[in-house]
């Protein structure tokens, strides 16, 4: 990657760094953001034996410690929560003391929501490894917790002191993971830039390469780095996610519900790819979308290697509960972020929150339009 590949990007509050090499500094960089007498590393069985190490060498003996969960989006829970405060409570944090959080979307999550109850709130910093954590997840300052009912139930909005991108990282990354990031770069070019979306088109021959080696480093960092754009203006226009910050929720309201109903077992990325898809079918028969639009959308995630149809085995009354329960929800109606066409979205005049008729949406899910988009 070139040296010239380097670039900082601020959100209200705090500034996100993409370069490559960072991790080899980070200790640098989490003191002068973050000065604490101790430190907290909270990452998980994935990425802990890769990149643990070479981050607490950074730290004198006393400084730091560890702590791991098993990886997988199951263990985002109250549970490993409170397993987490309580190791920080055995060991002697207290609160001059700061979280670093390393790995992908759920490690951000589950460590963010620890700092931001640990002690009524102490501040972290994201080191997100994974593509999906890198331009989504670790911005914005949403942390928390699944619970049965549906995904990031209990939380709280604690932005983190920094973000930190090392686009190296993703050498180790498994390939199913990139597709799982690719998804939500789509969505950001679906909401706010047809041209970034168009330049997505690439990513099949120039980042899903088997061999690392292969990938093309400048296409990665611009990926990166443009949706890092996109998502940080949104942000910082809507921190709290009253009004525009909702046009980041396209494919999630569906996708949350499939994501849910799989037990987990889909990845994140896989269901956000299907929620797009459906969610802009069901604008195009609400006369809201462009028509088109969603064969857009499949055409490009179906390139990149990512599904676009609603599972066949999907409960859709379970799915409908799972959305009516959803945090986007108001008064009991379930919303949607709906695009206009590719590079613009609905809705501006009632909060960018979109409410569809069940029908609509019911029919979406069960038809032969969903069958086509196989």
């Amino acid at each position: 990657m070139s040296a010239n590949n380097s670039v900082t990007i601020p959100v209200p509050g705090y500034d996100i760094s993409i370069a490559a090499e960072q991790l080899d500094t980070l200790a640098q960089r989490v003191k002068a953001v973050a000065p604490a007498h101790r430190y907290a590393v909270i990452t998980d069985s994935n990425v802990g034996p890769l990149y643990a190490a070479r981050v607490a060498r950074q730290f004198a003996p006393n400084e730091l410690v560890t702590i791991t969960i098993p990886a997988g989006e199951s263990q985002k829970n109250r549970d490993s929560w409170a397993s987490i405060t309580d190791q920080l409570l055995d060991s002697g944090f207290g609160r001059d003391s700061t979280v670093i959080a390393l790995g992908g979307g759920v490690v951000g999550d589950l460590a963010g929501f620890v700092a931001a109850t640990f002690m009524r709130g102490i501040p972290f910093v994201q080191v997100p490894t994974t593509l999906l954590a890198m331009i989504d997840a670790s911005i914005g300052g949403k942390t928390g917790v699944d619970t049965p009912a549906g995904k990031n139930l209990v939380g709280a909005f604690h932005p983190p002191s920094a973000v930190v991108i090392d686009p190296q990282l993703l050498d180790t990354l498994a390939l199913r993971e990139i597709r799982a990031g690719l998804a939500e770069a789509f969505k950001h070019g679906a909401i706010a830039d047809a041209g970034y979306f168009s330049e997505l088109g690439e990513a099949p021959q120039r980042l899903l390469a088997t061999n690392p080696a292969e990938r093309d480093p400048e296409f990665t960092f611009r990926l990166i780095a443009r949706s890092v754009h996109i998502k940080a203006d949104v942000v910082a226009r809507d921190v709290h996610e009253l009004g525009v910050r909702k046009v980041l929720n396209f494919g999630h309201t569906i996708g949350h519900a499939i994501e849910l109903l799989s037990d987990f077992t889909m990845s994140h990325g896989d269901a956000v790819a299907r929620g797009m898809v459906l969610e802009a079918q069901a604008g195009e028969r609400a006369g809201l979308t462009q028509a088109g639009t969603s064969a857009q959308l499949v055409t490009a995630l179906r390139a990149a290697g990512l599904p676009t149809d609603c599972p066949p085995d999907a409960d859709i009354d379970r799915m409908f509960a799972v959305m009516r329960g959803d945090k986007k929800s108001r008064a009991g109606a379930i919303e949607y972020a709906i695009p206009t066409r590719i590079g613009a979205m609905a809705g501006a005049d009632r909060g960018y929150g979109v409410r569809l008729d069940d029908a609509v949406v019911r029919s979406v899910l069960t038809g032969p339009t969903a069958e086509v988009a196989r």
